[in-house]
């Protein structure tokens, strides 16, 4: 799926999945990031931002030199409210790119209620991971299609590259009885721009909830890593593959079950992550269809990859005049 024009791009948030989304598009032709923010800074340049500086430089695109802020792109500047100076320039913007923490669960429904309020009409894409989330921005809905706004939802690797392979996982069957993703991620030599995931994801654990995590120093968080010897194991997560995947119609959320094994102390991937569908064919069989991620594909290209793509889709949809909440079940990333 290509489009006709190219694509200009804000990122909002610098962190892990912000810096690889980044280094990502310096491999497509067809996108340029034009406004890139994170909590303290703003770098805005409608001929194209110089993401390789900004990639390179610690703290995101402002940087704390000797207690003092210091733009670490000769564009970029700090600022009290980022996301309030990408959305001046909002009219310059074809898809906005959320690398945007999933705490509080808000966060990401009430900036893209910022982006309505402004008159936003474009492509808007998240990598958010919690199911409950959904439904606030089903509630949107209207808002986005009056607006002119394609909001893919759900678009990093899970949910969106593995809800994606799921959906076509399921084509074998009439009738689906289960959908089991397992993942696997090491982030030894990440740990530390990917802190935020991290916190998200010791949310899951038992006892944990994301508004106990938030409270959370990062010595408590650390405290945490070590009790499980950096290797935390998820089972039966509140992820949103589950309402992605019913929402598409494809089964009962019910049905759908996501754990995996986040490990800090090392870079390779502690399992393989792999997709099992579940169902009944036509002519009566019971069957499971699998699908396996390579062990060396990164977390990062995982994520960002599939996030870029499905930025493609929504790009596609809304140059033709499709617009309203979609799900990576729902579409099919471009390339």
């Amino acid at each position: 799926m290509r489009t006709d024009e190219p694509i200009d791009v804000a990122v909002l948030g610098t962190g892990g999945i912000g810096k690889r989304t980044l280094e990502h598009i310096e491999h497509e032709d067809d996108v340029t990031p034009v406004a890139v923010c994170d909590s303290g800074g703003v770098a805005v340049d409608l001929d194209g931002v110089d993401y390789c500086d900004l990639v390179a430089a610690d703290g995101g695109a402002v940087a704390q030199q000797g207690g003092s802020e210091v733009a670490a792109l000769p564009d970029g500047r700090s600022t009290d409210d980022s996301i309030a100076d990408v959305i001046e320039v909002h009219e310059e913007v074809d898809a906005v790119v959320m690398a945007l923490p999933n705490i509080p669960h808000s966060f990401i429904p009430d900036t893209v209620e910022r982006f309505l309020d402004a008159g936003y009409s474009g492509v808007m894409v998240d990598v958010l991971k919690r199911s409950r989330v959904i439904d606030w921005l089903e509630e949107m809905e209207p808002e986005l299609e009056d607006a002119g706004v394609t909001f893919v939802c759900g678009a990093g690797a899970t949910p969106g590259f593995l809800t994606g392979a799921a959906a076509v996982a399921a084509q074998s069957f009439v009738e689906v009885e289960e959908i089991e993703i397992w993942w696997g991620v090491g982030i030894e030599s990440a740990y530390e721009e990917n802190r935020g995931t991290v916190r998200e994801d010791i949310a899951h654990l038992d006892g944990y909830d994301l508004e106990s995590v938030a409270e959370m120093s990062d010595d408590e968080i650390q405290e945490v890593l070590d009790e499980h010897d950096g290797r935390l194991e998820f089972h039966d997560m509140e992820h949103a593959d589950d309402r992605l995947l019913e929402r598409a119609g494809f089964c009962s959320a019910d049905d759908v079950e996501v754990g995996g094994i986040l490990d800090v102390t090392q870079d390779e991937k502690p399992t393989t992550t792999t997709v099992k569908v579940t169902g009944t064919t036509f002519d009566g069989t019971t069957a499971t269809n699998t699908f396996q991620l390579d062990d060396e594909t990164s977390m990062a290209a995982n994520v960002n990859g599939p996030a870029i793509g499905y930025m493609k889709a929504g790009v596609f949809y809304n140059r033709n005049g499709i617009y309203g909440l979609h799900g990576p079940a729902e579409l099919m990333p471009g390339f």
